[in-house]
């Protein structure tokens, strides 16, 4: 990106997550530029046909993208291919962000409560080691902003669910009688159980719940008012 294209993009709209080097272009999104396709592509040189965003159904289903840019249902996209961006679509759940830096693997993972209980971080890895090769210390991870703590309150059952795949962590609390947890500190409890290190993680503060102006919240909105995203390129 030129300069003077710098100058005109809307930074305050977008967070780098410094975790990541120049050989991959990977950024959350905040509200007012969400997931505008048209505008991402202006500012970043891709064409509209490179940008890559899955039907998200709150699956564990991992997709690899390859020369086939047809949208398939996946809930985390890994891929090798130079020139196109990938990315998950969020309004309050986890964005995740992936690269691996010895193989040049990037991934986007969308991890709601859902997700998250049916260990879609961990299988994302696993299929980084299994089908890229990759091994965990190589692998550098970004969690973007999502609802945090005491804004999510969870039934029982979900808490359990959670937990069982998670196993344990200051990821959860009670009070009053009530549960609550911080699905960004859940993903990254089972992404350090698969090896990624410590040191290679980065997690946004910010909660999407006490953000409205700057993020769209489903809990907050009570309703589907639109999304922020994350997305990752090597381009």
């Amino acid at each position: 990106m030129t300069d003077d294209r710098w100058n005109e993009f809307p930074m305050n709209n977008v967070i780098f997550p410094e975790i990541f080097d120049s050989s991959v272009t990977a950024f959350f999104t905040r509200k007012p530029l969400g997931v505008n396709v048209e505008e991402i592509c202006q500012f970043f040189s891709v064409e509209k046909d490179n940008v890559y965003l899955p039907i998200q159904k709150h699956t564990d289903n991992v997709q690899v993208v390859g020369s086939d840019l047809n949208t398939k249902i996946a809930d985390s996209v890994l891929t090798e291919r130079k020139g196109i961006l990938i990315g998950v679509q969020v309004a309050d759940c986890v964005p995740i962000l992936f690269h691996d830096v010895k193989r040049l693997l990037v991934g986007a993972v969308h991890a709601g409560w859902r997700g998250t209980a049916s260990e879609i971080i961990k299988k994302t890895i696993a299929c980084m080691i299994q089908e890229f090769g990759s091994s965990p210390t190589d692998i550098k991870m970004a969690i973007g902003p999502s609802i945090k703590w005491r804004c999510y309150q969870v039934g029982v059952e979900v808490k359990e669910a959670v937990c069982e795949a998670t196993g344990e962590g200051d990821y959860y609390l009670k009070q009053d009688g009530q549960w609550y947890i911080d699905l960004a500190s859940a993903n990254h409890c089972q992404a350090i159980s698969m090896g990624v290190s410590e040191e290679n993680t980065w997690i946004s503060p910010e909660c999407t719940y006490c953000n409205p102006k700057d993020y769209h919240s489903y809990r907050y909105e009570k309703t589907y008012n639109g999304a922020q995203g994350g997305f990752i390129g090597i381009i």
